[in-house]
């Protein structure tokens, strides 16, 4: 068992040693990005990758604060899962107005049970996990991302 400090510079250690693996790999439009804290460049499409308890999830959230807008874009992203799916798999959950803490979101996501950050032998399965599948997301969001300029 860690003390809360301890927990937390095991969480940023690994945060950092993902990072440093990552730094090498360029975006699909061949530069350099931040896979940690991924940018998409819209303010309510994020894509996040969470390490809690005893597994590990990649998602893409929409978190539009208008109800209606959210859906809008839930449902323009399920015209788009054929290329989704060509270009990250098709084991993603779809999942629309679900609560996460203190809001809704929809999201299209992926989980491995079973790894613990707070457990070092299993960050390899961890990087494993995360790193195919961001550069997947990041694949596909740069194929899709003009879309969304007919809801500016």
């Amino acid at each position: 068992m860690y003390s809360r400090q301890e927990a937390s510079v095991l969480r940023q250690e690994f945060w950092r040693v993902f990072g440093q693996y990552m730094s090498p790999i360029a975006s699909s439009e061949g530069e350099r990005i931040n896979w940690v804290n991924y940018k998409t460049g819209e303010k309510n499409i994020l894509i996040r990758t969470k390490a809690e308890g005893k597994k590990a999830e990649v998602a893409m959230e929409l978190s539009h604060p208008d109800p209606l807008i959210q859906q809008i874009y839930f449902e323009h992203f399920e015209k788009l899962r054929t290329i989704f799916e060509d270009t990250a798999g098709g084991d993603w959950n779809w999942l629309q107005h679900i609560q996460e803490e203190d809001r809704t979101v929809s999201k299209i996501s992926v989980t491995l049970e079973g790894a613990s950050i707070m457990r070092k032998e299993d960050w390899p399965a961890l990087i494993s996990f995360f790193k195919p599948r961001l550069i997947a997301l990041d694949e596909f969001w740069n194929l899709v991302k003009h879309t969304l300029e007919q809801f500016r």
